[in-house]
């Protein structure tokens, strides 16, 4: 009985870290911008050729969750988070295509 309910309790633990990160094929909606919607697909940056441990590293995204950074544009622009890539020379600048991440609805 023991045994079995490790088992379970291990395989929730797993299959809950495992829905935290954004796999290629999946893609994650950030809704509280004034702005409009911005949705972070995982297929795109892959074709890009980047890989989840680019971002999700203690300088940029130390956790696999939303929510546990918070996002500014302040930050973008200095060249944090999202804005390490999306300065114009890795990927478009962010400051200057606004519309290619904020979608209004």
């Amino acid at each position: 009985m023991q045994k079995l309910a490790f088992l379970i309790v291990t395989v929730l633990f797993l299959s809950t870290r495992m829905a935290l990160a954004v796999p290629a094929e999946k893609t994650l909606e950030f809704s509280k911008s004034p702005m409009g919607v911005v949705t972070f697909d995982g297929a795109l940056h892959r074709e890009a050729g980047q890989k989840c441990k680019g971002c999700h590293n203690e300088a940029t995204f130390p956790r696999m969750k939303q929510g546990t950074v918070e996002v500014t544009m302040d930050d973008i622009y200095a060249g944090k988070l999202c804005g390490v890539c999306h300065n114009g020379e890795r990927a478009f600048d962010a400051r200057s295509h606004c519309a290619r991440c904020h979608i209004k609805q």
